[in-house]
């Protein structure tokens, strides 16, 4: 994604670091973000290498120095944890309009048209095939059992998926919100599992030690995120991040259901005539208990 981690660039440009930059390259992502805030002296010992070969490290990524790598980096924590409340006393929101007319409806389509539309073409174009692949492949596998989990807002997305696979396969389920149901659900979890996680800024710690007890267990794990990648990632199959651009101090999830629609439609194609089975018994029980 155009707008990743100071992590993502790091490894992108590890083919280019010398062997001593990149033994400084790997102690910082293995304990990112938190070690980029070590001193140069501290990270040199970390990767057996001199503090110039740490500074000459920073200036390869295009740093005037360590203390500006850092600077990028603060900035950037700064941004993954921003609230709906900092991100509209940093910007113009509520403020007046430079005109009468800006906030009128036809003023209000126009710009939605642009970044919503935007917004949703950068994120499917710049989702790699091979991820998506492996979340069909996940997703259409008839041995696993499924479990969904979101936070605040995503768990909307968590239930909107959900419910469209439990009506094409079995074995779908959200995490219950209970914590002695929460807890019993866990700790089954196998090899046969694979947990799907929503998690967005600000990124909630339960879904980072989620994603980790389920690697622990011989599980898959697949994560929707944002652009600054949520702590689950490390932990991660498959992540599939969203662009959240939007016209409030609210993260969009329009781009993220756009992700879920293709999704869904690839895993009914993945499942075949399992798919159109499963449909028919949904349509007939509804139809039984009088629900449509």
């Amino acid at each position: 994604m155009t707008a990743g981690s100071l992590a993502d660039d790091i490894r992108e440009k590890l083919g280019d670091l010398s062997p001593a930059e990149r033994k400084v390259a790997r102690v910082i992502l293995a304990g990112y973000p938190a070690s980029g805030f070590e001193t140069i002296a501290v990270i040199a010992e970390r990767a057996a290498v001199s503090a110039p070969t740490v500074l000459r490290f920073a200036t390869r990524l295009g740093y005037r120095g360590f203390p500006d790598f850092q600077a990028a980096l603060r900035a950037e924590l700064d941004e993954r944890n921003a609230s709906p409340l900092t991100v509209y006393e940093a910007t113009d929101y509520g403020r007046e309009p430079e005109s009468k007319d800006s906030t009128e409806a036809g003023t209000l389509l126009r710009r939605g048209s642009t970044v919503f539309t935007g917004a949703v073409a950068q994120t499917l174009a710049e989702i790699p095939e091979h991820d998506l692949a492996q979340t069909l492949a996940i997703l259409a596998d008839r041995k696993r059992r499924l479990t969904l989990a979101g936070g605040r807002f995503t768990h909307l997305l968590a239930q909107y998926l959900a419910m469209h696979l439990m009506q094409i396969r079995d074995d779908v389920r959200i995490l219950p919100d209970r914590a002695v149901e929460r807890t019993a659900h866990l700790a089954r979890l196998s090899r046969r599992d694979a947990v799907i996680l929503f998690d967005y800024r600000r990124y909630e710690d339960d879904k980072t030690s989620i994603a980790q007890m389920a690697k622990d267990a011989g599980g898959k794990v697949i994560v929707f995120t944002d652009a600054w990648l949520s702590p689950a990632t490390p932990h991660a199959d498959v992540v599939l991040p969203s662009h959240v651009a939007t016209l409030s101090p609210y993260d969009s999830l329009v781009p993220s259901l756009a992700v879920l629609e293709t999704v869904i439609a690839g895993t009914m194609q993945a499942l075949g005539e399992e798919a159109h089975h499963h449909l028919q018994q949904s349509e007939s029980t509804a139809r039984r208990i009088g629900l449509v």
